[in-house]
C-alpha cells in the first residue's frame, strides 16, 4: 500500500513507484484523492479513494486566506489545523481501510502514520521523502531555512522542530485513531520519534540535486527522481502547429498553486512575456489562448519540457524534477513549503536565474528574469549537464530494489 495523498506533484512519483512495483508481480494500492482516480486505474494499480483533495483546498476561500498568511508559522500551523480538522477522522478512517491486507505499507512521514499501520498490521514500511527531510547537520530542513545561521546544530534541531510540530498538531486525531480504530495505546509527545528513527526511508529525489550528507545513516536510501511517464499519450495538433510556427516558447505553470488573483497573474504574465519578446505556452484554460499565447490543459511534462525554451514554475518537488530532467533552464517562483528550498536549488545548481517569489511577481521584475533565463549561455549549459545526469538515472529501479531488499 502506497499512501500517496496530496497534489499531482505527489501523486505521480508514487504511481510511478507503483507501477514499477507492478511490472515486477506485485499488487499495489494507491490510497489518492478521487480526482486521481483515472490515472492510477489506468496504470493497472488498485486505487482506494481519500477524503482530502489539496487542490480543492487551496482554492477554497479558506485555503486563499491560508496562503496569505503563510509568512506567520504559528498562523500557518493553526489555520492547516483547522482546515484539516473536520476531515482529519474521515481521511484516517479511509486509510485503515485502504491498508487492510497489506504486506507492506509506503508512507510520507506526515503523522507518522507508515509507523501506525505497521505496527497495527504487523508488517514492515518504509518512509517517503519527496524533499531532504532526514535529520542532518549540512543543512536545515527545506520548511526551517532560518536555522542555517546557527550552523549544524541549528540544522539539526530545525528537523526536529518540524517533525515535533506536525505531531502536536495531528497528534489528538491519532491518538483517538490508535485507541479506536487500530486497537493500539496512545503515544506520548515524543512517542512516535523513537520508532521511525531508524525505519528505512526512500528519498525520492537525486544526488546530482542533493548531494547525499555524511551523517545520514544506512537507513536512508537516495534513489533518484520517481518520473512517471505518459509514453502513448499524442499532443494536439494545435500545440504542435503552435511549436512549429515560431521559436521554442516559454513555459509558465504554477500547478496546482493559485495566487490571490489569478486574472490578475495571467495578465502579468502575459506582459512580461511579450516585454521580454517571448511567446508562451501557459497552463489554464485554453480557451484564453492568444496568437502568441497557447493556453494548454492537462499536458505531461515529460513530452512538453524539453521542447520549450525554458521553464517558469513553482518549484513543487515533482515539476522541479521534471524541469531538470527535460535539459532546459527553469526560473522558479516559489510560494512556500519545500518551493523555496528547490528554487534555491535550481540556482545554486546554474540552471536558471535567482527565483522570483509569487508574491514579487511584477511585469518588470518577471520579464527581466525571463531574458536572463533564456539568454544566459550558462543557464543552458548547466540544465544540459543536469538533464542528461537525470536521464541517465533510476530512481524507480533503486527504490524498488531497496523494497525488494527490505520484504527478504
Amino acid at each position: 500500500m502506497i499512501f500517496a495523498a496530496g497534489s499531482r506533484g505527489d501523486v505521480q512519483p508514487c504511481l510511478a513507484l507503483g507501477r514499477a512495483l507492478t511490472r515486477q508481480g506485485d499488487a499495489v494500492r494507491l490510497l489518492a484523492s478521487a480526482r486521481y482516480q483515472r490515472l492510477i486505474t489506468a496504470a493497472g494499480l488498485q486505487f482506494h479513494s481519500l477524503p482530502a483533495d489539496p487542490t480543492e483546498i487551496i482554492e477554497s476561500p479558506e485555503g486563499q486566506e491560508l496562503l496569505a498568511g503563510r509568512r506567520n508559522p504559528v498562523a500557518f500551523i493553526r489555520g492547516i489545523n483547522r482546515i484539516v480538522r473536520p476531515l482529519f477522522s474521515r481521511l484516517l478512517a479511509e486509510t485503515q481501510a485502504g491498508a487492510q491486507g497489506a504486506d507492506f505499507v509506503v508512507a510520507p512521514s506526515f503523522g507518522f502514520l507508515g509507523a501506525h499501520l505497521s505496527q497495527h498490521l504487523r508488517v514492515p514500511h518504509a518512509i517517503i521523502h519527496f524533499q531532504p527531510s532526514h535529520p542532518t547537520g549540512a543543512f536545515p530542513h527545506p520548511f526551517m531555512p532560518a536555522a542555517r545561521f546557527l550552523g549544524s546544530v541549528g540544522n539539526r534541531l530545525s528537523f526536529d522542530a518540524v517533525n515535533l510540530g506536525s505531531w502536536l498538531v495531528t497528534r489528538q486525531f491519532i491518538n483517538a485513531w490508535r485507541r479506536e480504530g487500530l486497537g493500539l495505546p496512545a503515544l506520548s509527545p515524543l512517542g512516535p520519534f523513537r520508532r521511525v528513527r531508524q525505519a528505512p526511508v526512500l528519498c525520492a529525489f537525486s544526488p546530482t540535486v542533493v548531494p547525499r550528507p555524511t551523517d545520514w545513516g544506512p537507513n536512508v536510501h537516495l534513489t533518484g527522481f520517481w518520473h512517471h511517464d505518459q509514453p502513448l499519450w499524442k499532443p494536439p495538433r494545435r500545440l504542435l502547429d503552435f511549436l512549429d510556427d515560431g521559436p521554442p516558447p516559454v513555459y509558465v505553470g504554477f500547478g496546482s498553486m493559485k495566487t490571490s488573483d489569478p486574472g490578475a497573474t495571467d495578465r502579468v504574465v502575459r506582459a512580461a512575456l511579450r516585454r521580454a519578446g517571448l511567446r508562451g505556452v501557459l497552463a489554464g484554460d485554453p480557451t484564453t489562448s492568444d496568437d502568441d499565447m497557447l493556453v494548454v490543459g492537462d499536458t505531461p511534462h515529460s513530452w512538453l519540457f524539453p521542447r520549450m525554451a525554458a521553464v517558469v514554475h513553482h518549484g513543487g518537488a515533482g515539476t522541479t524534477a521534471s524541469a531538470l530532467r527535460s535539459g532546459v533552464p527553469s526560473l522558479v517562483c516559489p510560494f512556500f513549503g519545500d518551493q523555496p528550498y528547490w528554487a534555491d536549488r535550481v540556482h545554486s545548481l546554474g540552471a536558471g536565474p535567482k527565483p522570483l517569489p509569487a508574491r514579487q511577481l511584477t511585469v518588470s521584475a518577471l520579464a527581466g528574469r525571463l531574458r536572463a533565463v533564456t539568454r544566459d549561455s550558462g543557464h543552458a549549459e548547466a540544465a544540459r549537464r543536469l538533464g542528461r545526469a537525470l536521464t541517465a538515472e533510476d530512481g524507480v529501479g533503486r527504490a524498488c530494489h531497496v523494497l525488494n531488499q527490505l520484504v527478504r
